[in-house]
C-alpha cells in the first residue's frame, strides 16, 4: 500500500531521518506504518517508543490508527502525544527534579493570563497586557529562565516582562504549579543538566517520531535533541512549506538544524499527492515556487485535471458573501454534495460575520470553527472549578480560580503566602485555609475570608452528598453570591442574559447526563462532562482560518479576501513577513480536492474606514491558463450564471412545496 518513498521512509531506521512530506502526501501512514514496523521487524518494545504531534485530536486519530496495525498490548504501551503531554508525563514522574510536589497543577490561559495582570503595573490596557504575556511566553518557548531573559531582554518592554517572568515564577512556585510553557521548558532544563535523568529518559524512549515537525519551536527542538542523543533515533516529518506557526515561536530554521547536529541525516521527499487534481497542485507547485527552499520538491498527482480555478471579483465583503453562498447552494444542488464537503477559508475571523449573515440568509447549515467553547466561557468554567474542588479538594488550580469569584478581599499577596505555607505543610492550598496555624501568620481579614471560603465549601460538599449535579450548579450560583454579582458586574442586559444563559444550560447538561449515575456520583459526571465532544459540527459547511485548516481536506475549498491588505495580512507586507504568507495561500490551496474558489473585494472596511484594494500579488503568482477570471470568459460566466439560476428554481420549488 505504501509507494517506493513511504516505504524507504518506514524501513530506515539506522540514523536520523527528514522526510520532507507534502501536502497530501500521506505523512500519517508513513509515521503509523514505521511503527508497526518498528514493533514487528525491529523487535523494537513498544514502551521505548513515542510518535509526537502538535495537537490532541491528531494524537487521538494517530492513536487509533497505530492500534489497527499492532497488537493491543502494544497499542497500549505505545506513548502517542502533543510535546506538551510528553512534557507532563514527564514532570508527574520527574516531579521532585523539577521542585514540585506530587499532584501540582497546570494553569491554563486564563489563570496565567490573570496572574500576569496582578504583577503587570497598575492600569495596564489590554494590549500591553497581551504583549508582556507574550514576550514571557516567548522567552519560555526559548528555553530560557528568568535570569536568562532578563539578560537577554533588549528594550524596555522586554526588560519589563523579563521581571515579571521572574515574580510569575515565584507565584507559581509558591502555587505548587506550572503553565503550559513550562511543560516543554522544565523537562528540558532537566535533561540538559542532570546527566543521570538524560541517560534514563534516553532508554526509555529509544525511538521518537515527531509529525508536523516544521512547526517546532526552539525548546521542542532542544527536547528532541537531547532525548534523541548521539544515537539520533528519530524521524522528523514535515513541510516547510507549510510553516506558518512563526508568530507563536515556530522555527523553520529547525528542518536545516537537523543535519547541522547529525551529518548522517538523510533526507526522503514524499511528491505525490493523494489529495488534489492536477490543476490545484499546479497552482500550488507555482505560488509556493516563489520562495525560497532548502530541499527543493514539487508535488504531483495521478488524479484528473479538474475544474479551472475560479476567481470572484467582488464589490466588497457583504457581495462577496452572497456570492459564495450562491456558488454553494449550487455545488449541493448539482453534485448533490454534503454541506460538510465545502469550507470558506480566510486569514482572520473578523471576515466571518458577513459570511455568517449571507449563509443563514440561504438557509445553508454552517460550522465555524475557532469560536470560544461553551466549556471555556469564563462563567461556565468558574462554576465547574467549584464542582471541582468539592470532589478534588487537592486541586489547587480550581482553588486559585473561584478563592476570589465573587470578589472576597483575599489579594495575590495573601495567596502566595498561603502557597508558600501550603508548600511547606505539604498540603494543597484548600487544607491550609483549615488550618489555624497557618491562618495565624496571615492578616486577619483576608484569613478570616479563607476561612468563611472553606467553611462555604464543606457545606457545598455536604450537599453533594445527596443533591445531583443541576442542584448544585444553582445552589452554588446562589449561596457563593455568583449569579448576583455576575448581574451587577454585566450592565448589557443582552450579554447578561448570555452568560447566565450558558450557566442555566450548563445545568441542563448535567441533569441530561444524570441517567446512570447516582445524585452524588459527581465525579464520575465530571468525567463524562471533560470527555464530552460538543463541538461536533455534523453535516455543515466549515468556516474557519486558514491557520485552522492545516491538516484537513475538502471536496469544495472557498478562499475569501484575496487582496493585498488581506491575504497577504497588511502588517506582513509592512514587516516583510511575505514568505510566510504565501505559505499559508498555499496551506489553503492544497485543501481543496476538486473545486477552488478564490475570492477578493473592491473595496472593505478597515477600523472604521474603506480602503480600495488590489487583488492579492498571490493571484498573479498562479498558473493563469488555470484560472478562471469571473468577466474575462462570457461563456463561462454565462454557464455558471445559469447553473445557479437553476439551483435557486429547485431551492425555491422545494421550499414551495414542504421539501
Amino acid at each position: 500500500m505504501l509507494n517506493p518513498q513511504q516505504l524507504a521512509a518506514v524501513e530506515h531506521c539506522d540514523t536520523p531521518l527528514l522526510v520532507l512530506a507534502g501536502a497530501g502526501s500521506g505523512k500519517t501512514s508513513v509515521i503509523t506504518q514505521k511503527i508497526a514496523y518498528l514493533i514487528q521487524r525491529r523487535k523494537l518494545a513498544a514502551s521505548r517508543i513515542a510518535a509526537i504531534t502538535f495537537t490532541n485530536k491528531a494524537a487521538r486519530e494517530m492513536r487509533e490508527r497505530v492500534a489497527k496495525l499492532v497488537s493491543s498490548e502494544d497499542a497500549a504501551a505505545l506513548t502517542v502525544s502533543t510535546f506538551h503531554a510528553l512534557g507532563l508525563k514527564f514532570l508527574q514522574l520527574e516531579h521532585a527534579r523539577a521542585g514540585l510536589r506530587r499532584g501540582f497543577s497546570v494553569l491554563d490561559a486564563d489563570d496565567s493570563e490573570g496572574i500576569v495582570k496582578e504583577l503587570a503595573p497598575k492600569g495596564a490596557k489590554p494590549d500591553v497586557l497581551f504583549g508582556l504575556r507574550n514576550l514571557l511566553s516567548r522567552a519560555k518557548n526559548g528555553g530560557l529562565s528568568p535570569e536568562e531573559a532578563l539578560a537577554a531582554a533588549r528594550s524596555p518592554r522586554e526588560l519589563e516582562a523579563a521581571t515579571i517572568y521572574e515574580l510569575y515564577q515565584a507565584r507559581l512556585a509558591a502555587f505548587n504549579a506550572v503553565d503550559f510553557d513550562d511543560l516543554i521548558r522544565l523537562p528540558l532544563r532537566i535533561l540538559e543538566s542532570d546527566d543521570e535523568c538524560r541517560a534514563a529518559w534516553r532508554e526509555r524512549l529509544r525511538y521518537l517520531l515527531v509529525d508536523e515537525y516544521q512547526d517546532t519551536n526552539d525548546a521542542q527542538y532542544r527536547l528532541l535533541k537531547v532525548l534523541a542523543g548521539e544515537r539520533g533515533g528519530i524521524t522528523c516529518v514535515g513541510d516547510d512549506d507549510q510553516s506558518i506557526y512563526a508568530w507563536r515561536g515556530a522555527n523553520p530554521e529547525n528542518i536545516d538544524q537537523l543535519g547541522r547536529d547529525w551529518p548522517n541525516l538523510r533526507v526522503i521527499k514524499l511528491e505525490q499527492n493523494y489529495r488534489c487534481g492536477r490543476r490545484i497542485l499546479r497552482a500550488a507547485n507555482a505560488l509556493i515556487a516563489h520562495n525560497p527552499h532548502s530541499h527543493e520538491k514539487k508535488l504531483w498527482s495521478e488524479h484528473p485535471e479538474g475544474a479551472p480555478i475560479r476567481v470572484l471579483e467582488c464589490k466588497e465583503a457583504e457581495h462577496e458573501a452572497e456570492k459564495i453562498a450562491s456558488i454553494a447552494t449550487t455545488l449541493a444542488e448539482k453534485h448533490k454534495a454534503r454541506w460538510d464537503d465545502m469550507a470558506i477559508l480566510y486569514r482572520g475571523n473578523f471576515q466571518a460575520r458577513p459570511l455568517e449573515k449571507a449563509l443563514r440568509l440561504a438557509r445553508i447549515p454552517y460550522h465555524l470553527t475557532g469560536a470560544l467553547s461553551f466549556l471555556d466561557r469564563a462563567e461556565v468554567k468558574d462554576v465547574l472549578c467549584y464542582l471541582r474542588l468539592l470532589t478534588n479538594p487537592s486541586d489547587d488550580a480550581a482553588f486559585l480560580r473561584v478563592v476570589n469569584v465573587p470578589k472576597r478581599e483575599i489579594g495575590s499577596t495573601t495567596l502566595e503566602k498561603l502557597g508558600q505555607l501550603a508548600q511547606s505543610r505539604h498540603c494543597s492550598l484548600l487544607e491550609a485555609t483549615r488550618s489555624d496555624g497557618v491562618l495565624r501568620q496571615l492578616t486577619p481579614r483576608p484569613a478570616a475570608a479563607l476561612a468563611s471560603f472553606s467553611e462555604l465549601l464543606d457545606e457545598l460538599r455536604s450537599a453533594s452528598l445527596h443533591e445531583s449535579a443541576a442542584d448544585l450548579v444553582e445552589r452554588i450560583l446562589k449561596r457563593t453570591g455568583y449569579a448576583a454579582q455576575l448581574a451587577a458586574a454585566t450592565p448589557d442586559a443582552s450579554v447578561r442574559e448570555r452568560k447566565l444563559g450558558n450557566l442555566r444550560e450548563l445545568a441542563d447538561w448535567f441533569r441530561a447526563m444524570q441517567k446512570g449515575h447516582s445524585a452524588g456520583d459527581l465525579a464520575a459526571q465530571l468525567a463524562l462532562l471533560s470527555h464530552a465532544d460538543r463541538d461536533e459540527p455534523g453535516n455543515a459547511l466549515r468556516m474557519m482560518t486558514l491557520h485552522a485548516a492545516k491538516g484537513l481536506e475538502f471536496r469544495f475549498v472557498f478562499i475569501v479576501g484575496c487582496e493585498d491588505g488581506t491575504l497577504p495580512h497588511e502588517g506582513a507586507l509592512d514587516e516583510g513577513r511575505v514568505d510566510e504568507e504565501r505559505r499559508l495561500m498555499y496551506v489553503g490551496i492544497t485543501r481543496a480536492k476538486e473545486l477552488l474558489t478564490l475570492s477578493w473585494s473592491a473595496k472593505t472596511k478597515r477600523y472604521g474606514e474603506i480602503h480600495h484594494n488590489q487583488p492579492s500579488r498571490f493571484l498573479h503568482e498562479l498558473p493563469q491558463t488555470d484560472l478562471h477570471w469571473q468577466g474575462k470568459d462570457p461563456e463561462a460566466d454565462k454557464e455558471a450564471t445559469r447553473e445557479t439560476a437553476e439551483s435557486h428554481m429547485a431551492r425555491i420549488k422545494a421550499m414551495l412545496s414542504g421539501g
